[in-house]
């Protein structure tokens, strides 16, 4: 329960308030320090958890107040111990929150009409909501920063679990991959460029809206839906040749010049700009390789398995010597799982073409040649695998999970020594809540001394 009550805190933090009973008169319920809590914020909290489907581990009126509270705390010591969260940092967060809503509800006048709020409003709210949030799971890894067990209190603490308390490990492989991109033939990237000219110039003579082209045309299926529109973005949020263009821009009636990148070719026309943000919509077009040089890309592909099962080159070298995979060339062709940073996948976690060639594969097997969407550039690849490593369904043990049980130890102490923080806290800091909301079973008792 404990876990469950410090993860509520930080579920908090990331919502978005919404309105309160217009008619409830506000009030402060909770003094903490020197801040208040309102009542106001309580319905709030409330309200959004019952939107969102969120269950609360108890009353509400008695858990959202005790939460808020043990969120003051946090905020105070970080003010006291001077950190600081970048404000880029939660810029680019809310972005992509208010790109997440925006996309749910439809548009941006439909979320205003959600919230019952003006749009401005809303990323106001979270800003501080997120802002807080930041500075709260940083002062927390401060708290925590020195707990570091050592290899013997791990193997205690591992010898320490019954039996059925040990962890069920999922199957887990590491893979190695050698892909290249089949050429594009130039008269298709003509083929591509001349229709974008042509969408240019209908919207430049007034023939056509931009923003309907793109829900026609657009081949980024996502920002298609809303008319090619990708909401406010830092530059750092897109592709170098494509922002270099589309902050260039300064008028919202004219189209851009035709811009290449990794994903296709774009064409840009911008929205509106605040500050360092932008908001822009684009049009993409991809062009297609033929049947042709993709049987190609396969068969040389073939070949070059051929060469490494009849060891007249390692897979090693293969990969230094065809593949064009610049994130795992230099590292023997290993794949890295963007969700951990660590080779070992699950198999639900590799793309789905790996995950089907290697799922009847044994280790030091070499996969058929297959195409598949490279999930960094949303293109179509050619490519081959090795299953270097393969690990069954299994209890966790020392031997094979010894990082996820160091994990797993590092947590259990983090929040007995955030418990015992909250505790001393308490002791040191003026608290004063409202009778009618003082009959409750907190969490940590000490909040009426």
């Amino acid at each position: 329960m404990r876990m469950k009550r410090i993860l509520y805190i930080c579920l908090l933090a990331w919502a978005i308030p919404c309105l309160a009973d217009d008619n409830v008169i506000d009030e402060v319920i909770w003094i903490v320090g020197d801040e208040a809590i309102l009542r106001s914020e309580v319905e709030e909290e409330r309200l959004r958890a019952q939107y969102e489907g969120q269950a609360i581990p108890g009353d509400p009126y008695c858990v959202i107040p005790e939460q808020l509270a043990i969120q003051k705390l946090f905020l105070h010591q970080a003010e006291l111990d001077s950190v600081e969260v970048s404000e880029s940092t939660v810029s680019h967060q809310v972005d992509m929150r208010m790109n997440y809503y925006i996309s749910q509800i439809g548009s941006k006048e439909k979320m205003e009409e959600y919230f019952r709020k003006t749009s401005s409003e809303i990323r106001e709210e979270m800003m501080k909501s997120v802002r807080n949030q930041m500075t709260i799971q940083q002062m927390q890894q401060k708290l925590t920063a020195n707990i570091k067990p050592t290899p013997a209190e791990i193997r205690r603490f591992y010898n320490s679990l019954p039996q059925d308390s040990i962890p069920m490990m999922p199957a887990d492989v590491e893979v190695q991959i050698l892909s290249f991109v089949p050429p594009v033939p130039l008269e298709e990237i003509e083929r591509i460029k001349g229709r974008l000219r042509e969408f240019t110039e209908r919207v430049t003579s007034g023939q056509a809206d931009f923003a309907m082209l793109a829900r026609f045309y657009s081949e980024d299926t996502e920002s298609a839906k809303h008319g090619g529109e990708l909401g406010f973005v830092g530059r750092g949020q897109l592709v170098p040749e494509f922002a270099d263009v589309a902050f260039n821009l300064n008028d919202p009636k004219k189209v851009s010049r035709i811009v290449e990148s990794e994903y296709g070719y774009h064409i840009i026309q911008l929205i509106e700009k605040h500050g360092e943000r932008i908001n822009c919509r684009h049009i993409l077009l991809k062009p297609r390789v033929s049947a042709t040089d993709k049987m190609n890309a396969l068969t040389r592909l073939d070949s070059i398995a051929k060469l490494i099962r009849t060891d007249s080159m390692t897979f090693e070298q293969a990969i230094i010597r065809y593949s064009e995979d610049k994130n795992t060339v230099m590292n023997a062709g290993l794949m890295t799982n963007p969700n951990t940073g660590a080779s070992k996948f699950e198999y639900q976690d590799l793309p789905a073409e790996v995950a089907k060639q290697i799922y009847s594969m044994k280790e030091g097997d070499i996969s058929e040649p297959f195409v598949m969407m490279d999930p960094t550039k949303n293109k179509e690849v050619c490519a081959i695998v090795k299953l270097k490593h393969k690990t069954d369904v299994h209890r966790a043990n020392l031997t094979d999970d010894f990082q996820a049980v160091k994990a797993m130890l590092e947590q259990k102490l983090s929040a007995e020594f955030i418990h015992k923080w909250i505790l001393n806290k308490q002791k040191d800091t003026y608290v004063q809540i409202d009778p009618q909301w003082a009959n409750c079973d907190f969490e940590y008792p000490n909040w009426k001394h």
